[in-house]
C-alpha cells in the first residue's frame, strides 16, 4: 500500500507544482514563501539541538505554541521549527512564537520535497500535534530512526474508518511514533485497535493555553465607544453564519434596541463576500479592517475582518457564540476555552465534532450552553441579556471550568520528557546527516 502510495506522490509532483502555483495567484499561498511547500528553504538551519513540532492549522498552531512555550523554558539549549500549512496560522506564529522558535510552511507531501526537508533541518526530535498524519514524511521521520511522538491525538470517526480500511499501513505509520499521547479514552480506544503501541489520555492540551491576549488601551477606547450598550460577539464564524448573526439582530432589536453585534469571521479573506451578504438585510455595519476605527452610535453590526484580536472583544463581549457549530459546510466547531478564560458566557450549536470531548464536559459541568437551531440561539441570548444574574452565572461556570483545567500541560510534559531527551548529540547528528549524500 505504501509503495503505490509514494509512486502516486512521486507521479504527482509536476500537478502538486502547478497546484501550488495556482493557489499563490489567487492569493491563498503565501507569495514570497510558497515554495517551501517545495523545501525550497531560505533560511539555515540553527546550530546545536533543533526540535521540530508540526500543526496542521490555526487549531493545532495554538496547541504547539502551548508547548512550545514550556519546551524554550525547560530546555534552554534548544531551537523549535514550528511548520503549518495555512496563511492564517503562518500569521498567528508571526505574531506569538518566542525567540528560538521560528516558522516555516510544511512541505506537500512527495518523496522528494519529503526528503530536502528532512536533509536541511536534521531535527533531533519531532512532535506532531492532533491528527494529520502524511505517510511519506512518517516514513522519513522513522527511517532515520528520530524520536518522535504524536500529541493531543485525535481522530474522528471518519478518520477512523478510512484507515481502519488499510490496517497494515496503518500500523506502519503510527510505529513511526515512540509515544501518542491522546485527548480521551476513546481516541485511545482507536489508536489501540488501529494497532499502535504506547498510547496514553492526558487530555486535550488547549486546556492550558494561556488566555488570549489583547491590548488594555484599546479595550478602554472601545468600552467608552459602545458606553452601556448590550453587546454579544460571533466569533470564528463560517459561512452562513453571519447571515444567523444579522437575523437574529434583527430579532433581537425589537426589545433592545441599542444592541450591538459583533461578527468575527474565522477568515478574513472572505470579507468581500460578508459585505454583500450584509447588503441585504439593511443594517448599519461597519468594517475593521477596512476602516480601523470603533462602533458608532448608529451600528448594528460592527465586522472585525482583521487578524489577532479575538482575546480583545473576548474582553469586550460578555457573551460569545462560538462559530463552525451552526455552519453551511457540517460544522466542526472552535476552540471555546479561549472565550471561557476570558469571562465571556460561552454558547455553541450541535455542530462540534472536532472538539466533542470539551464541548462535553463543558455542558455537563453549566460551562457551556448548547444550542440545536437559531431560534434556540435566540431564546439563550435574550435570557442572557434580560437577566445581570443569569449572565454572569454563565460566566462564572465557564470562567471557572477553564481555571481548573490548566494543569494538562504538566501531564503531557511529563510524557513526553523521555522524548525530549533524547534529542541526539553533535556525533549522531553527523552520522544522521550522511544517510543522504
Amino acid at each position: 500500500m505504501y509503495a503505490l502510495y509514494r509512486w502516486l506522490t512521486i507521479s504527482l509532483g509536476f500537478l502538486l507544482s502547478l497546484l501550488l502555483f495556482k493557489r499563490k495567484i489567487s492569493g491563498k499561498e503565501s507569495q514570497s514563501r510558497y515554495i517551501e511547500k517545495k523545501s525550497v528553504i531560505s533560511i539555515k538551519r540553527p546550530a546545536g539541538k533543533l526540535l521540530w513540532i508540526h500543526g496542521a492549522s490555526v487549531g493545532e498552531a495554538q496547541s504547539a505554541l502551548i508547548l512550545v512555550n514550556r519546551i524554550i523554558k525547560n530546555f534552554p539549549d534548544v531551537n523549535i521549527l514550528v511548520t503549518t500549512g495555512t496563511l492564517t496560522s503562518a500569521d498567528l506564529m508571526a505574531k506569538r512564537l518566542p525567540e528560538r522558535a521560528f516558522h516555516q510552511f510544511y512541505p506537500l507531501d512527495n518523496p522528494k520535497w519529503v526528503n530536502r526537508f528532512i536533509r536541511h533541518w536534521k531535527p533531533d526530535t519531532v512532535l506532531w500535534m492532533e491528527s494529520e498524519l502524511w505517510p511519506n514524511m512518517l516514513h522519513e521521520i522513522k527511517v532515520n530512526n528520530i524520536p518522535s511522538a504524536l500529541v493531543n491525538a485525535r481522530l474522528s470517526p471518519k478518520t477512523f474508518k478510512m484507515w481502519k480500511k488499510v490496517p497494515t499501513f496503518t500500523k506502519s505509520m503510527f510505529s513511526t511514533f515512540t509515544k501518542i499521547l491522546c485527548q480521551t479514552d476513546d481516541d485511545k480506544n482507536k489508536f489501540d485497535i488501529l494497532g499502535a503501541s504506547d498510547t496514553i489520555t492526558t487530555d486535550n492540551i488547549k486546556y492550558s493555553s494561556e488566555p488570549l491576549s489583547y491590548d488594555d488601551i484599546k479595550l478602554k477606547e472601545f468600552k467608552r465607544s459602545i458606553k452601556d450598550r448590550r453587546v454579544w460577539l460571533y466569533s470564528s464564524t463560517h459561512e452562513g453564519e453571519e447571515e444567523i448573526a444579522h437575523e437574529l439582530h434583527i430579532k433581537l432589536i425589537k426589545e433592545y434596541p441599542d444592541l450591538l453585534t459583533i461578527i468575527i469571521p474565522r477568515h478574513p479573506d472572505r470579507r468581500d463576500n460578508i459585505k454583500k451578504n450584509c447588503a441585504h438585510y439593511n443594517l448599519h455595519t461597519s468594517y475593521r479592517g477596512s476602516e480601523v476605527n470603533l462602533p458608532k452610535d448608529n451600528d448594528d453590526i460592527y465586522i472585525v475582518d482583521t487578524l489577532g484580536e479575538l482575546g480583545l472583544f473576548y474582553r469586550l463581549s460578555p457573551i460569545a457564540v462560538i462559530g463552525r457549530s451552526l455552519s453551511n459546510d457540517g460544522g466542526g466547531g472552535h476552540n471555546p476555552i479561549e472565550a471561557a478564560q476570558l469571562n465571556c458566557a460561552v454558547i455553541h450549536g450541535n455542530d462540534i465534532q472536532n472538539l466533542q470531548q470539551i464541548y462535553d464536559e463543558m455542558n455537563m459541568t453549566g460551562a457551556a450552553i448548547k444550542v440545536d437551531n437559531s431560534n434556540e440561539l435566540y431564546n439563550v441570548l435574550k435570557t442572557l441579556l434580560d437577566n445581570d444574574n443569569v449572565l454572569k452565572k454563565s460566566q462564572n461556570k465557564a470562567l471557572e471550568f477553564a481555571n481548573k483545567k490548566t494543569h494538562v500541560i504538566d501531564i503531557v510534559m511529563e510524557e513526553l520528557n523521555p522524548v525530549l531527551c533524547a534529542m541526539r548529540g553533535s556525533e549522531e547528528k553527523d552520522n544522521y546527516a550522511h544517510k543522504y549524500p
